[in-house]
């Protein structure tokens, strides 16, 4: 299994990073701090770290700087609401291997993680499939029986999450925040609006209805 380690201090965030993660069959650890993040990141217990640089104690800069400093080549992605081009030049130079700013949807932290833990030796899954729907991970290709079909990137990152969970039923809640991230407004109805582009994209009958609870692809 792949172990993650999640460096960040708001508790919320940590937990919903770490929540999806095991949605998806990584193996995530939570720490809080940076001492515990250098102690944790040089164990080489890890695959990957996603990282905050506003962490207490030591700050993720540091803590970056100290595992880079032991030989570690073990992929870091940061994770924060530090979004200024100092701040990306600072991280991307120091070593990390992405730089990803808050807010942010899951989806496309679960894509930038797995693109940096990906192995150039060994074949991974590229394309989901289902009915005769289908999504190249790599080329961006959607196919619908075997006819091409053009999505937007929200359009793509909620069709992923539909062909990686076939028959099962996804709430709204959840669709919201894999697809739109953890800050979007609950209240909002944009899961309905892009359900029914897509829908229009893949045809209606794809995309089930199952009232009070959500959407089902079939």
């Amino acid at each position: 299994m792949t172990r993650i380690l999640v460096a960040e201090d708001e508790d919320r965030i940590a937990q919903f990073v770490r929540k999806g993660l095991r949605a998806h069959g990584f193996v995530p650890t939570v720490v809080s701090d940076g001492a515990s993040a250098v102690e944790h990141a040089l164990s080489g217990e890890y695959d990957l770290m996603v990282l905050d640089i506003g962490l207490p104690e030591v700050d993720g800069f540091e803590v970056l700087s100290r595992l880079r400093g032991s030989g570690s080549t073990m992929p870091v992605v940061i994770l924060t609401a530090r979004d200024s081009i100092t701040d990306r030049v600072t991280g991307l130079e120091g070593g990390a291997d992405d730089y990803m700013a808050k807010p942010f949807g899951f989806e496309e932290l679960l894509a930038r993680i797995r693109l940096r833990l990906r192995d150039p030796g060994r074949a991974e899954q590229e394309v989901l499939e289902h009915g005769g729907l289908g999504l190249d991970l790599g080329s961006r290709r959607v196919t619908v029986e075997g006819r091409s079909v053009d999505l937007s990137a929200r359009e793509f990152a909620l069709a992923e999450v539909f062909l990686r969970n076939p028959g099962r039923v996804l709430s709204r809640e959840q669709l919201l925040s894999r697809v739109w991230g953890y800050d979007f407004d609950p209240g909002s109805n944009v899961v309905d609006v892009y359900v029914r582009y897509l829908r229009r994209k893949i045809g209606t009958e794809r995309i089930e209805t199952v009232r009070g609870m959500g959407y089902r692809l079939v």
